[in-house]
């Protein structure tokens, strides 16, 4: 097991078997030394953990507890590329809330997977971050993120 993977138990989280994609891709691709996830759902054992939008039918606390759900799912899909985590680097994360109208608070839900990465891969977890407000998410999913890291071998 990681040291990533050993924090990560030190909150009570495991790394979960890799989601099925819901469409025609992949659940993540390497490039050299980048991984990139597609973005991630907040599926648990192959189901949607809530759907509805954030701000109506989900609350901003369980929306962001949604999204480290989405950054556990990204982190299973950099770990069936990468053969140790502890060789990874998180560089970007882009994240997507469903928001009702008057929803402001995306920053504040993508910080549940921001704050899971940092506490996962330390100083390596720091990112550049969107939080990006949109209408509709696949399947009336809350909230979708995607991540970019870095591999040194």
């Amino acid at each position: 097991m990681s040291a990533v993977e050993d924090r990560l138990s030190e909150f009570g989280l495991t790394v979960p078997a890799v989601a099925a994609p819901v469409a025609a891709y992949v659940p993540a691709i390497r490039d050299g030394n980048l991984v990139m996830t597609s973005g991630q759902l907040p599926m648990v054992d192959g189901k949607l953990a809530a759907t509805g939008k954030v701000g109506a039918q989900v609350s901003a606390e369980d929306a962001a507890q949604l999204a480290q759900t989405c950054a556990l799912n990204a982190i299973a899909a950099v770990k069936s590329l990468v053969d140790d985590l502890d060789t990874v680097r998180v560089v970007k994360v882009v994240g997507f809330v469903a928001s009702d109208p008057s929803f402001t608070g995306q920053p504040a839900v993508i910080n549940g997977a921001s704050e899971l990465l940092a506490k996962a891969f330390g100083d390596k977890g720091a990112h550049a971050r969107s939080a990006v407000g949109v209408a509709v998410l696949p399947l009336d999913a809350p909230v979708e993120v995607e991540i970019t890291v870095s591999v040194t071998d």
